[in-house]
This record gives structure tokens, C-alpha cells and sequence, in this order.
């Protein structure tokens, strides 16, 4: 799977790698032709990283996990209903996203959020082991160096295997609740005032979206996940806005991720996105504002907010490669719009209108074409280049092209 802005692209060839040993073969292929390599794992990378025109290294037969006690050894190429289905057999999982055709190697190479972050943290910090390959065809353990950088920092080779701590499998409630269009800038305020005393076990994401007919009104939705229907209830009451619907489900963690993430319905329109993370609450009316001005035709805008704390913060900010542990909520505000269009000037305005406001990192998970590295991790970014220089010397792994 490729997202559609990169679906055009087309390798000189695409290598299925089920073991070690191929992927040296594939390496030694890449050296031989001089093709630039590109990974892929789950292909879900909206800098289009996962493709290109050289040899593209596809993991996806390295699939599969392995449960010993409160540990999992799972293959690179395992998605992450695949991780679910079968940490939920042993009444485990691990802290992580919900769309279930997700690369669970990528994911956590670039931290990894999820309904149980706030409680657990970065899918990169329950990370005790991996396996990989070199641009050399050595094939290692990772070192307590290489095990910090692979922590949210990308990966200077072949990622194959990676070694999980586990956690119960909690039942929770998950929830999806709308809200009055002109409520907006009321709830986005409530939202942010509510997130330093929120229990840690509950993780809302608040949307804020403008459809492509700009004729429809917007779309406020509060979704994600308590550990009861009356921890919602708790939510609502601090949002102080009475919702239009409130769909709720309660269950199993598999049962809750799988309402959550709903079908999975493909969509061919382009994504161009910014990323922030954000410490402090940002002018609600000023960022609404500029989402419903001037809107275009078959431009769906969207501010997505989600909710940082907890024990995402709980990790000082040079432990892993990982450097955004002081943020309140993190934003993502993309722009949609159908093949062969270039979003207007929405997106970069409330972008440069927030960033005085931000803390000028961005998530590594939601990369963006051109953004240096430095954005991505901050004042950690000197040791990453020098572990990449090391253990990556001839640059063949480059993670900002």
C-alpha cells in the first residue's frame, strides 16, 4: 500500500524480503544497480518514503508475533490488526495506533500514539529489542545506542524483527461524539482546559473539519477511548456543550479498536499536512477563523488534535530519540483535495498563524516533503546524526530526501 499523492511513482523493482537473508540479497541488488533504497513497511508514510524509483525494500512478508509471558517478538511487516488479533488471544496488546492496515515497524520508528498513550506512552517506549539489517549486509542486535535511536529516531537499516513489553489488554469505553458546528471555538477552548486534569486513561482527539462543499456547515467531533461510560460523561461536562449525537462502545481493547477504527474504505484524494506540537492552548477563535474563510471547492480542511500528558510526558526528552515529552496536544491540519490540485493558502497561513504558539516540533509520523530533520527531533538531532554516520556511513538509509 502506497497513499495516493505517491500511488504514481514507479520503482525499478519491488523486493519481497521474508528473512534476513533477503533483504541482504535485496541490499546487495540496490549496490550493484547503484538504485537508491526505500523501505516499506505498512507504505503509510505521507512523505511518499516508502516508494521511490530505485529497489524498494518490502518487508511485508516478515509478518507474524510470537507471545512469551509479558513480551511479543513481532516481524517488521505485521500490521496492526494482525498485532491485535494475536496479543489479544493472551489478553495483551501493546500501546498503539488504531488503523488496522498500519506498519507496526514504522509506526514505532517514528514513536507511535494511540488510545493508550497517555497511560503507557509511545508504542517506542514499550521497545526492548530488534533485529536488523545494514547497508552492509551485517545483520545485528541493537545495542542500547541503536535501541535509543530506533525509539522514535528512524532507523539506519533493515528493521526485521522488534521486541515488545506487553500490557494487560484493558476493556475500556470508546466514544464518538458531535458537535453543534457553532460550538466550535467553545469546544476547542474547553478541550484544551481540560486536558492537564484529564485521567490519564482517557484519551480524547477532538476533529475540527470543513467539508469539500463549502456550502456544508463544519464538523466537530470529540472520539477515543475512557475507561467507563462515566468518564465520558465526565468529558462532556468539561466541554460544557451538550453533543448533537453520542455513539459510544464498551468492550474488550480489540473490540474498542476495532470500533474505532471503523471501515476501511479507500480514498483517492491527496493529503498535504503540517504537524505541531503545542505546550500552551492556542487561540481557539483565531485558527476556527481561518478554517471556515475563503473556502475552495473540493477542499476538505481538517484540524486534528490530539491529546498528549500522561505517561507520554513522563519520559525525560533525551532518553529516547523521541523529543517532544512537554507538549499538551499535538496538531495536524491537512488539506485534502482530489488528484492534480494543490492546496490553496489555508494551510500555510494557520500553520504560520499557530506557530508563534508552538514548540516548533513536529511528529516524525506525519512527515512532510522538504522539513529538516531537526523539526522532527529537536536537540537530539546531533546524536541521531552522528549514530546514523555510524552505523549508516555511505548514507543509504536517508530519512529527510
Amino acid at each position: 500500500m502506497v497513499l495516493p499523492r505517491f500511488a504514481g511513482i514507479r520503482p525499478a523493482a519491488v523486493l519481497p524480503c521474508a528473512t534476513p537473508a533477503d533483504v541482504i540479497a535485496a541490499l546487495g541488488e540496490a549496490r550493484a544497480s547503484s538504485h537508491a533504497v526505500a523501505v516499506r513497511g505498512g507504505g503509510h508514510c505521507f512523505a511518499g518514503r516508502s516508494t521511490g524509483a530505485g529497489i524498494v525494500v518490502d518487508t511485508s512478508p516478515m509478518a507474524g508475533v510470537e507471545v512469551d509471558g509479558d513480551r511479543a517478538v513481532i516481524g517488521a511487516g505485521t500490521r496492526l490488526a494482525e498485532v491485535y488479533d494475536d496479543l489479544a488471544a493472551h489478553g495483551r496488546t501493546i500501546p498503539a495506533g488504531c488503523g488496522p492496515t498500519v506498519g507496526l515497524a514504522g509506526l514505532t520508528l517514528g514513536g507511535g500514539l494511540g488510545i493508550l498513550g497517555r497511560r503507557y506512552g509511545l508504542t517506542c517506549d514499550s521497545l526492548l529489542a530488534a533485529r536488523l539489517v545494514l547497508a552492509d549486509g551485517r545483520v545485528i542486535e541493537a545495542g542500547e545506542d541503536l535501541l535509543w535511536m530506533l525509539r522514535g529516531g528512524g532507523a539506519p537499516g533493515v528493521v526485521c524483527s522488534l521486541t515488545f513489553r506487553t500490557v494487560p489488554a484493558p476493556d475500556s469505553t470508546a466514544f464518538r461524539m458531535s458537535f453543534p458546528a457553532a460550538a466550535a471555538v467553545d469546544v476547542l477552548d474547553a478541550w484544551q482546559r481540560a486536558l492537564p486534569s484529564l485521567d490519564d486513561a482517557t484519551a480524547p482527539s477532538l476533529i475540527v473539519a470543513a467539508p469539500a462543499d463549502p456550502a456544508l456547515p463544519l464538523e466537530v467531533t470529540v472520539a477515543g477511548a475512557a475507561p467507563s461510560s462515566a468518564a465520558v460523561d465526565d468529558l462532556i461536562r468539561r466541554l460544557g456543550v451538550v453533543p448533537v449525537s453520542d455513539d459510544r462502545h464498551s468492550g474488550t481493547h480489540r473490540a474498542v479498536k476495532s470500533w474505532l477504527a471503523g471501515e476501511d474504505i479507500a480514498d483517492d484524494r491527496h493529503a498535504y499536512l503540517h504537524s505541531e506540537y503545542f505546550h500552551s492552548p492556542i487561540p481557539a477563535a483565531g485558527v476556527i477563523t481561518r478554517l471556515i474563510d475563503d473556502r475552495r471547492p473540493g477542499e476538505e480542511r481538517e484540524l486534528d488534535f490530539t491529546p498528549w500528558g500522561g505517561a507520554y510526558n513522563a519520559v525525560p526528552p533525551d532518553a529516547t530519540a523521541f523529543p517532544h515529552r512537554d507538549a499538551r496536544f499535538l496538531l495536524k491540519q491537512t488539506a485534502m483535495l482530489p488528484p492534480g490540485r494543490n492546496p490553496g493558502h489555508w494551510l500555510d497561513d494557520s500553520h504560520a498563524f499557530l506557530r508563534p504558539f508552538g514548540t516548533g516540533g513536529a511528529y516524525p509520523n506525519f512527515p512532510e516533503p522538504g522539513l529538516p530533520g531537526e523539526a522532527y527531533h529537536l536537540g537530539n538531532s546531533a546524536r541521531l546524526r552522528e549514530l546514523r554516520s555510524a552505523y549508516d556511513p555511505g548514507a543509504v538509509f536517508r530519512p529527510y530526501p
